[in-house]
């Protein structure tokens, strides 16, 4: 082959002049016209304190578009089963590739949705065992604790034309490998009756002592009374046996009260339907009290906990069942399969290898695949989204990671950094939401929004490389290099918290105890047992205040003030100051627009195109009927006290006129998490997750309990919040409070006057106390791996 002599540089290819993904103009919640210029197939950092607008513009502007703009290449028809995306507001977004997300977001908290089935694990291993175990008992579906065994028989007529038909038979039949006592979910409920009702007492009088079934109530305690099926004036305890079956567990059956159709329901199935088929975290603070004190949830002694039949059980490979498999932690099962060696499945081994491996690789060796995936933190659910991505062979493609360091112990940053670090070198671009300092440091490019939060936040502090944002005067420039100092001086503990023989997960009869008026940290590698120590063996009835990372349920109706319970007394003070009634000021109830029902928009909906948002004309998106708006407090409306920021709000409600302690209180406990920023009335959906977990603490801070818990509280926080943190955490134990808070964040070790440090690995290699202590005491001895790192992280 002739090589070429010209020396002439070739002219570049018009397709490699696209090497920039360009956004101008993006005004998505508090960005004010953000433009910039992000390489692609590089690591891009976006940094900003809490609240800046980080989130509003990698993934509410740029994935958001990728996503929108590849939904449009479907056609119409298969649109219409896709969710609907509205076009960002953005002037120009160019050079976007396809957008892969992987967020915090929790994976569901279903009891059959495990971390096998959220990664197809369990797909690989039941087709596994359908071809190897022995014995043989049918197909992969034998093995799925979703797949319920199914038996049915019958005739069906075939019509052959000119009166000729033919009567047919069939069986059907279908293994499946669900347990039949407890539907694949490893647990069986069962209901306290004694929570119910009193049974010394009559339906007449008042038996029932449910939440909300009041004696007078049509729908509930009448239908029972008056059904005509049951003695109103006879003490429940006096039942026959048929009247005790009726009242719990008669079919529904249709029934007149009062010349009114209505249909009665054993008072069993009726609870169940009523409150045991909702999402517990969703419901009201009283009724979830309710539902965790009548109905108890225990392994189901059939199955014992693996939802498998026995039938699913017997089969097995080298001596071990699916269940056993499942069971196993994940870095045990990939040297189980690793010893399996049979070419006719050779692919299947392989396939499963790559996914065991992936796991143990992204430090997620410690879990089971049996483990539920509802109790997995967000951060362990983020690194487990990851794993299918790891082997892709796809390349030019956009990864938007949120947080991936959060759960992170300091030795498994590394490990996460080094993961970025490959996707990139395959070609990809790859763009990270992150605060510690430690990923910051292998950016390609740094974006650092800012320089407030909220409405003082939305623009572009810095765009360049690390070193130029070290050396730049932006709030994360300056506390780029922050180090805090080890506490010399602790507080004296004023009593203990015993656990005794903790066992919960994988601990290992951890005898401690927790001091107490003091702040102690739990800290350890992920997966040691932390969260099982703290949140699964605090004795009960130790006046425990938990905040940990569980999601905040609300709708784009809901806001910081309804949350927290803030409007309550705002709309008492408005209806005391006015003569008039407080559901007035509720955009929820009677003062709500007529015209968009208090929601300040008008929703209308394009099928399968995105639906459109318009203001309310009528309110002008103040939600309020216009004579609501008539009645003041303090010279202000209802809409303009929900438009206040929480500092604003504090300052109104503090003196004066508009003097309301209640929300005064409420209101100062938002501003000591760093939470002054927020607006009263913005929709909790727009909040980023360091704010909802923020605002939860708010909250609880409000409860009457001696102990509190936080789970990560600098999760989302940025470095110059962590500062206000501490404030925090000091100003909680010097008013008499005991804080105990689980974290891997190194200036909250240092700042601890007690340190319990589990260890010394993950899953089986944990579940030990490998050091108890003061801060100072855990620098000094270096003993464990939490010591090596607060040592150089202090600079001792």
């Amino acid at each position: 082959m002739a090589k070429r002599t010209d020396t002439q540089p070739t002219a570049p290819h018009a397709a490699d002049s696209h090497d920039l993904i360009r956004v101008h103009g993006a005004r998505v919640n508090n960005l004010k016209d953000v433009s910039i210029e992000i390489p692609k197939r590089r690591l891009t950092v976006f940094t900003g304190v809490s609240g800046s607008g980080k989130s509003s513009l990698v993934f509410g502007t740029i994935a958001a578009e990728s996503q929108r703009l590849i939904n449009e290449t479907y056609s119409a028809f298969v649109q219409g089963f896709m969710p609907t995306l509205a076009r960002p507001e953005v002037d120009v977004l160019d050079g976007l590739t396809t957008v892969i997300t992987v967020d915090q977001q929790r994976l569901g908290a279903d009891p059959r949705s495990t971390v096998g089935t959220a990664t197809d694990a369990n797909a690989i291993l039941r087709i596994l065992f359908s071809r190897l175990g022995k014995p043989h008992i049918g197909s992969p579906q034998a093995f799925s604790f979703n797949v319920a065994s199914v038996q049915a028989s019958g005739a069906f007529k075939v019509d052959r034309g000119a009166d000729r038909t033919r009567t047919v038979k069939r069986t059907f039949t279908r293994t499946g490998g669900m347990c039949t006592r407890c539907e694949g979910r490893g647990t069986v409920s069962d209901i306290d009756l004694t929570q119910l009702y009193d049974d010394s007492k009559s339906l007449s009088e008042g038996a029932f002592t449910i939440p909300g079934w009041k004696s007078d109530s049509f729908w509930t305690v009448r239908v029972y009374a008056e059904s005509g099926l049951l003695d109103p004036d006879k003490p429940i305890r006096r039942f026959t046996k048929r009247e005790m079956q009726d009242f719990l567990y008669r079919e529904p059956t249709k029934v007149k009260v009062e010349g009114v159709n209505l249909t009665y329901e054993g008072l069993i199935p009726k609870i169940q339907k009523s409150f045991l088929s909702k999402d517990k975290e969703a419901l009201q603070p009283h009724i979830r009290e309710f539902v965790e004190r009548a109905v108890t949830f225990t392994t189901c002694p059939d199955c014992d906990g693996s939802r498998l039949s026995e039938e699913a059980r017997s089969s097995k490979i080298r001596k071990l069942s699916i269940a056993d498999a499942c069971a196993m932690q994940i870095s045990d099962l990939a040297e189980w399969v690793r010893g399996l060696d049979d070419p006719s499945v050779a692919p299947l081994l392989a396939a499963l290898q790559r996914t065991l491996d992936s796991f143990v690789e992204i430090g997620l060796g410690y879990l089971s695949l049996d483990r539920s995936s509802g109790t997995l933190s967000g951060g362990e659910a983020q690194r487990v989204k990851m794993i299918r991505h790891l082997g892709s062979s796809l390349t030019d493609v956009t990864y938007v990671f949120d947080e991936p360091t959060i759960g992170l112990h300091p030795h498994d940053i590394q490990r996460m950094n080094d993961l970025l670090l490959r996707l990139r070198d395959k070609g990809n671009t790859v763009l990270v939401v992150e605060h510690k300092p430690q990923t910051i440091a292998i950016a390609d490019h740094v974006v650092d929004l800012g320089p407030g939060a909220g409405s003082a936040g939305g623009t572009v502090c810095f765009e360049g490389t690390v070193e130029g944002l070290r050396a730049g005067d932006t709030v994360t420039g300056r506390h780029l290099d922050d180090r805090a100092v080890v506490k010399e001086a602790v507080r004296e503990p004023t009593g203990v918290l015993e656990i005794r023989g903790a066992t919960a997960h994988n601990l290992r009869g951890l005898d401690v105890d927790i001091p107490l008026g003091v702040l102690t940290v739990v800290t350890g590698v992920a997966g040691s047992g932390k969260s099982s120590l703290v949140h699964g063996s605090i004795p009960a009835g130790a006046e425990v205040v938990s905040v940990d990372q569980g999601a905040i349920r609300g709708s784009r109706r809901s806001n910081p003030a309804t949350y927290t319970g803030l409007l309550d007394p705002i709309r008492k003070a408005f209806a005391k100051a006015n003569g008039v009634k407080p559901a007035l000021f509720s955009s929820n109830s009677e003062g709500a627009c007529p015209t968009c029902n208090g929601a300040g928009v008008i929703y209308t909906d394009l099928a399968m195109m995105a639906g459109v948002a318009t203001p309310c004309e009528e309110c002008e998106g103040k939600r309020f009927q216009a004579s609501v708006l008539d009645y003041h407090l303090g010279g202000r409306d209802i809409s303009e006290v929900l438009a206040m920021s929480v500092t604003e709000a504090e300052e109104f409600f503090g003196a004066g006129e508009a003097r309301t302690p209640a929300a005064h209180r409420i209101l100062e406990r938002l501003a000591d998490v760093g939470l002054g920023y927020l607006s009263l009335g913005q929709p909790l959906t727009t909040l980023s997750g360091g704010e909802r977990q923020r605002l939860k603490l708010a909250t609880h801070m409000a409860e009457k309990g001696g102990v509190y818990v936080l789970d990560e509280p600098t999760t989302g926080l940025h470095l110059a919040d962590v500062e206000q943190l501490l404030g925090l955490l000091d100003r909680l134990v010097d008013s008499g409070k005991s804080v105990i808070v689980v974290e891997h964040h190194q200036a909250v070790m240092a700042h601890a006057d007690w340190i319990i440090d589990l260890g010394p690995g993950a899953g089986h290699d944990g579940g030990r106390i490998v050091f108890e202590g003061t801060p100072a005491d855990l620098v000094a001895a270096r003993s464990t791996l939490t010591g090596e790192h607060l040592a150089e992280y202090v600079g001792a």
